[in-house]
């Protein structure tokens, strides 16, 4: 037996609710999505039944992949998760980028950095972004304070340069732990004021912060004239071939064109022109009483989004009736939007774009095409769900001129929105569930760009342009588009244009009534996920065709269903869950997990994707109790985390709190935006 074996250990059978990952998060953060039936319920065909040509096309495909050592194909789906510790190997012995000592798996209520580095926490919840904003006081909260402070459970990090010592930090604030915020919190009957800290804790921060000569330490600037708090009462206005819309209209809103807020942002991403993309991911929870809608086709929309029930967790409708479903009928429609903001203009009034369609936005990442025109990649966060890509119609003006600044602020306005169809290249027979490579040694294949609408034309039979930006998973249901397993964060590579598609997991996938495996989702019961790469025809992201390939199969690499790309897997971390992702300057893939079920925290990693040490993760550090690892961003001066709902447990209550982190003591955890650099001054990150 190898050392890498003897050193495993069990952990319990996976539960409902995998066992890093409370059933306190799925009911705050995503409405307990995990104990609903799937919202995708259409019966078009998925990818196990669309059978590839039996040529093998491994000239495209082959590069950098390895056929797994014999013996380790046969692991059995259901036996329990396993954890190992990674292998101490030398710092020297990695991409360059990633030469650090990877940090062992751990359960310590910290933030865990490797060695001979340095960390900060740069900005947690409650601390002032204006001198005006009091003292944070846990005690004497309130909702005109929070306006001013930073926001709770930060999400994705970014920076933009404002002049050679000051930057913006862009961050999301994605959802509220009320359990753990408020003293005496009853969640039957939650107060007018929490209600209000709640809606103000949600949102967006625009905080500049001044960086040092030596070291990667930010310091935030109070009272600079860019920052920015938006919120759940901020105005926003929707934009794009759906604006204006009878479904958008409601009775504060007749035209249909101004939305107060924005919820349950997730990641994002920049463009090139110097604005902040931000996605609304799991906003049906936030909305109430569906079940009273009688209209078939109302309550059919309804349930593909996930809106169900009564009363809301939050009970946010009692105090705004905006989030009755009873009384206002199309507010829902007015969420689940890619969301841009101009952070150098602190008066902008932000846009939702419909023209990129409406789901569970996970990210947008956007790539410029051969011809000059702006191409977005953006998944849609559930269990067989869909990879969508909006082409702009306009082209991108890379001038720098504040005319051509404004033109290419009106891009994302029009364009053609496509949802993505994989086909693989081995025989189904050979895709059976367990993970096991197929003959030609990968999982890959080819794929199309299906398009679903532009401008105000549809090319979806049944449905107008406008039914397609509204109901965007209906229109993917109806021309089979291919069911992934949770396809969260999507990120083109800077230096190769590779996309790569992070998959975070999907325990449903072969059970019974369920789709089973196939080759871009290769593994039943799929609970630790997966990273696809897309190679897209002639590099160009204005292509309608694909290559892709399975770049890791994740999970404990004692697991004989884990695949890293051909990489020696007793020389790699074991990693779980994968969810953000973002690039370093050397085109390593940085990985941030969400509901790692090893037994340990989850964390962030690094990965190279060419070169002999292609597939060796390395991990970079590790979260507190209940936390998620959040918002990588990785430069050669730091690396940004942002650790969200630190604390996060079922047993967890605001005078009994399970983590202590960021203040330590007897404190209530409180979400931050922690900054790591190298030690000294020689180093870049992770050289």
């Amino acid at each position: 037996m190898s050392e890498l074996h003897e050193r495993r250990a069990l952990l319990p059978l996976l539960s409902a609710h995998p066992p890093r990952r409370s059933a306190l998060t799925c009911r705050m953060r995503c409405g307990d999505a995990c104990s609903h039936d799937i919202p995708n319920a259409s019966d078009n065909p998925y990818f196990g039944d669309v059978l590839a040509s039996a040529v093998s096309r491994r000239g495209l495909l082959k590069a950098g992949v390895v056929l797994a050592a014999a013996g380790a194909v046969s692991a059995a789906i259901g036996a329990d998760p396993v954890a190992a510790a990674p292998n101490p190997n030398s710092t020297k012995k990695a991409a360059k980028g990633l030469r650090f000592t990877p940090v062992a798996p751990n359960t310590a209520d910290a933030v865990t950095i490797p060695e001979g580095y340095t960390q900060q926490v740069v900005m947690r919840w409650g601390d002032a972004l204006f001198s005006d904003a009091p003292a944070f006081d846990l005690h004497n909260q309130t909702a005109a304070a929070q306006q001013r402070q930073f926001g709770y459970n930060n999400d994705y990090v970014g920076l933009l340069p404002v002049d050679k010592k000051t930057q913006l930090m862009l961050v999301n604030h994605e959802y509220t732990d009320e359990y753990i915020m408020f003293p005496g919190y009853d969640a039957q009957n939650p107060t007018k004021e929490q209600i209000e800290i709640a809606w103000a804790a949600h949102g967006l921060s625009v905080v500049a912060v001044s960086t040092q000569k030596k070291g990667g330490q930010l310091t935030p600037v109070v009272d600079h004239p860019l920052n920015r708090r938006l919120h759940t009462t901020t105005e926003f206005m929707l934009d794009g071939p759906a604006s204006g819309a009878d479904l958008l209209k409601t009775s504060a809103d007749p035209t249909g064109t101004t939305v107060l807020g924005t919820l349950n942002n997730c990641s994002g991403g920049l463009t090139p022109w110097g604005t902040w993309l931000t996605a609304q991911e799991n906003f049906n929870q936030y909305f109430a009483n569906a079940g009273t809608v009688t209209d078939p086709v109302t309550a059919a929309r309804l349930s593909r989004y996930g809106v169900s029930g009564g009363a809301s967790e939050r009970k946010w409708e009692r105090f705004d009736p905006r989030f009755d479903l009873a009384k206002e009928p199309n507010e829902v429609n007015r969420a689940g939007w890619i969301v841009e903001v101009d952070p150098y203009d602190p008066t902008s009034t932000p846009k939702l774009h419909t023209a990129l369609g409406r789901f569970k936005h996970e990210a947008a990442q956007p790539r410029i095409t051969g011809d000059g025109r702006v191409a977005v990649y953006m998944g849609d966060d559930e269990r067989f769900d869909y990879f969508y890509k909006f082409i702009s119609k306009g082209k991108f003006d890379s001038s720098g001129t504040p005319k051509a600044r404004a033109h290419n602020m009106t891009l994302l306005e029009d364009g053609t929105l496509y949802v993505a169809r994989f086909t693989g290249n081995s025989p189904a027979s050979e895709i059976d569930g367990t993970g096991k490579l197929p003959s030609d040694g990968a999982f890959d294949g080819s794929g199309e760009w299906i398009a679903l609408a532009s401008g105000t034309t549809s090319y979806v039979e049944g449905m107008s342009a406008e039914e397609v930006y509204l109901f965007t998973r209906l229109a993917g249901d109806k021309v089979g588009a291919t069911k992934m397993d949770r396809p969260e964060d999507i990120e083109p590579s800077p230096v190769t244009g590779t996309v790569y598609i992070a998959l975070t997991n999907n325990t449903q996938r072969g059970t019974a009534g369920k789709p089973a495996a196939d080759e871009v989702n290769p593994r039943n019961v799929n609970k630790s996920g997966h990273i696809v790469e897309v190679m897209e025809s002639g590099n160009d992201s204005g292509a309608g065709t694909f290559g892709w390939r399975i770049f890791l199969v994740c999970g404990d690499p004692a697991d004989p269903s884990t695949y890293f790309a051909g990489f020696d897997k007793s020389q790699v971390s074991p990693i779980s869950c994968p969810d953000n992702v973002t690039f370093d300057e050397h085109g390593n893939l940085w990985i941030s997990t969400d509901g790692n079920v090893l037994g340990y925290h989850d964390g962030l990693f690094g990965v190279a994707t060419s070169g002999k040490y292609r597939g060796q993760v390395r991990q970079f550090l590790t979260v507190p109790i209940g936390a998620e690892t959040c918002g990588p961003w990785v430069t050669e001066d730091r690396v940004l985390v942002a650790v969200q709902h630190p604390g996060e447990t079922d047993d967890a209550t605001f005078e009994s709190p399970t983590s202590h982190w960021p203040d330590g003591g007897s404190s209530v955890p409180r979400p931050a935006v922690v900054a790591v650099w190298r030690d000294g001054k020689s180093g870049k990150t992770g050289q």
